[in-house]
């Protein structure tokens, strides 16, 4: 019952951690439903098993768009919760090209777990661009996205066989979603 607690006072600071922020895509939908969903897709593909990672997958961007300081993460939840949500965050101090080119690197070295998470993550990022992609991306950019993604996800090791195939319906959801209709 407790580990369920946490889940929830994470989904409470990820809330206000990310209350002024919103989605790049047109729909400007809150934040707070991307972290929500990644969640959800952790929970589903460990069946409940694991509510520390739920808890990571809450607070996955908190450190890298909100500058939470990892002890406080720390302090607040544990040092595991801590330690998947930096082995996913990017160094926002490098470049973009620099940072998209360190995760593809950097996939293969992942842990179990943090694969779960960066393959939830992607999974999220996909359906939204294919739901509702920024204003000012091109087709090209979106296909660009698709591809880059697919790069970091095909070096996560040992994939979640469920979650590998909804970012695959994700993947060819976004692809369609620029396509010409029959």
């Amino acid at each position: 019952m407790q580990a369920w607690i946490e889940v929830l006072k994470a989904a409470d600071a990820a809330a206000r951690w990310h209350v002024h922020d919103r989605r790049k895509g047109a729909a400007k939908e809150p934040y707070i439903n991307h972290l929500l969903e990644v969640a959800r897709l952790v929970t589903e593909a460990t069946k409940g098993a694991d509510p520390e990672l739920v808890v990571a997958a809450l607070l996955h961007d908190a450190v890298e768009d909100q500058q939470v300081p990892p002890e406080m993460i720390t302090a607040h939840f544990n040092q595991g919760v801590t330690d998947l949500v930096l082995e996913v965050t990017d160094d926002k101090s490098l470049d973009k090209a620099e940072r998209k080119r360190l995760q593809v690197e950097n996939a293969p070295r992942k842990s179990p777990r943090a694969a779960i998470l960066k393959l939830a993550d992607k999974t999220s990022n996909l359906r939204a661009v294919a739901r509702s992609p920024g204003e000012d991306w091109s087709v090209a950019r979106r296909l660009e996205y698709v591809a880059w993604a697919r790069r970091v996800v095909e070096g996560l090791p040992q994939a979640n066989g469920w979650l590998k195939g909804e970012f695959e319906k994700a993947a060819a959801a976004a692809e369609a979603s620029v396509k010409p209709l029959d």
